[in-house]
């Protein structure tokens, strides 16, 4: 198991993409939106930049702060730029794949940054091979690249048209050249994708909590299956493919998402409470009080509080400031990690009925450890309303459970079974339908393949995330 998912056992999320035309300073703008959505990656982070003339780029492993100083940004000239921040769900963790991703063609500049995941890829990928394609990344995304190039001599928007439709799965994009930014979605709508205006040029972004931080004005969101182009004649909207039933990942409003965003039209805090509001309707063990594990379950804990009338409590206490690679590869040092970042209020959880309200569960490794450590300080009876339902099947589509094996709900039948393995009293999972209603979407516009199995699009078989290695 990875290092990072024993010390946080939850579900990964492929990547934050970020861009602005018609800025002076845009890589430092590029910097703060990429600094506002890292939570959805942390392990690379890259900017591209255009001024008219030629596109110059940079990118590291690590946060954004760790990557990006004052002098590599003051070597990013232009009114223009793209970011992006990487969890990796095809392709290895490192710098040949970190985005953006930049390839020259011809007389012009094409540079990359992809949300999502290819389910396609695989069988692309050896069709452009064999036809003498070569490979710079072990990525998915630079297939997309390689379908444009036969194309490009029609003009980019033909080549985007012939390149997307031979592609399938998840995909919110930026693109850049050295004089236009591309934003486009694809036709489901599996990912977030925002357009926003900021004084006279434009930004896009994976979620609204970046147009907050810069000052910028939400406009719309972009639509599945749009491409926008965005150049000195302004905004061009293309919709070039049949409409299709939208897919929504109810994991963005669930847990990927920041609670402060706006994203499938929803405010994502205000959300996550009415999850809790509908755990507390179908859910409602003997307990003193109510506490979440933070910081992922504090807001469907806050609202399971409003709901049942119980006392809401921080019963642990989150240390922010615990690094990324602290965990090492023994079960001490792992039973240590949990006790580093989450510790208890003693005199609150002694002799106590807690009622834990958590977000999803996805392995059962690192809820096991904390129950353990409730135990251990003194609590009388511990039970657990998870805001989602038994997360039983893979994701081919972005998030890093490729493999069913992974799934703690994937091979017990029911929740007391579970609720063993935990180390709980009693658990219950949020109902597929209490989660569809409390959304205040139409039920028809999400994916909840990680949930039916009945997956929009047909993955072909089981996505080995290193399956280009």
């Amino acid at each position: 198991m990875d290092e990072d998912l024993v010390f946080e056992d939850k579900p990964r999320e492929a990547c934050g993409i970020f861009a602005v035309y018609g800025h002076p300073e845009a890589a430092r703008l590029t910097f703060f939106g990429l600094f506002a959505l890292q939570h959805r990656g942390q392990e690379s982070a890259g900017i591209a930049t255009a001024d008219g003339h030629t596109v110059r780029t940079y990118k590291g492993m690590g946060l954004v702060s760790e990557v990006f100083h004052e002098e590599h940004l003051a070597r990013l000239p232009g009114t223009m730029a793209i970011g992006h921040v990487r969890y990796s769900t095809t392709g290895s963790s490192s710098l040949s794949n970190a985005q953006p991703f930049v390839v020259h063609h011809g007389e012009e500049y094409y540079a990359l940054g992809h949300n999502g995941n290819l389910i396609n890829a695989q069988s692309l990928r050896r069709e452009l091979e064999d036809s003498g394609s070569i490979f710079q990344s072990t990525m998915d995304s630079e297939v997309i690249v390689h379908l444009m190039a036969p194309h490009l001599k029609r003009g980019i928007e033909a080549a985007l048209k012939a390149a997307l439709q031979r592609v399938q799965g998840a995909y919110s994009i930026v693109m850049l050249t050295r004089n236009s930014i591309i934003a486009f979605r694809d036709p489901r709508g599996f990912r977030p994708l925002s357009l926003g205006r900021l004084n006279d040029g434009w930004v896009v972004a994976s979620e609204t909590c970046a147009f907050d931080l810069l000052g910028a004005q939400y406009l719309r969101d972009v639509e599945p299956g749009e491409i926008i182009l965005i150049d000195e004649q302004g905004v061009t909207s293309l919709s070039p493919f049949p409409r299709m039933p939208h897919s929504h990942c109810v994991f963005e409003l669930i847990y990927f998402a920041r609670p402060d965003s706006q994203i499938f039209g929803q405010n994502v805090y205000l959300c996550r409470k009415r999850f809790g509001h509908a755990l507390a309707q179908e859910y409602r063990p003997d307990a003193d009080f109510v506490m979440p594990f933070p910081d992922s379950g504090n807001y469907a804990a806050l609202g399971y509080a409003e709901e049942s009338r119980f006392p809401f409590e921080m019963g642990m206490i989150r240390n922010h400031y615990v690094g990324r690679t602290f965990i090492q590869p023994t079960q001490p040092m792992r039973d240590f990690a949990v006790r580093v970042k989450l510790n208890p209020v003693k005199p609150l959880i002694a002799g106590k009925r807690i009622l834990i309200v958590e977000d999803s569960i996805i392995r059962g490794t690192t809820s096991r450890n904390r129950v353990r450590y409730l135990r251990e300080n003194g609590a009388k009876s511990l039970h657990m309303a998870i805001s989602c339902p038994p997360t039983r099947f893979p994701c081919p589509y972005g998030i890093d459970f490729s493999a069913k094996g992974e799934l703690l709900a994937a091979h017990r039948d029911n929740e007391e079974e579970i609720a063993r393995f935990i180390g709980l009293d009693s658990m219950h999972y949020l109902s597929l339908s209490g989660l569809v209603r409390s959304a205040n979407m139409n039920p028809e516009s999400f994916c909840l393949a990680c949930y039916t199995g009945k997956y929009p699009l047909k993955p072909p078989g089981e996505i080995q995330k290193l399956c280009f290695e």
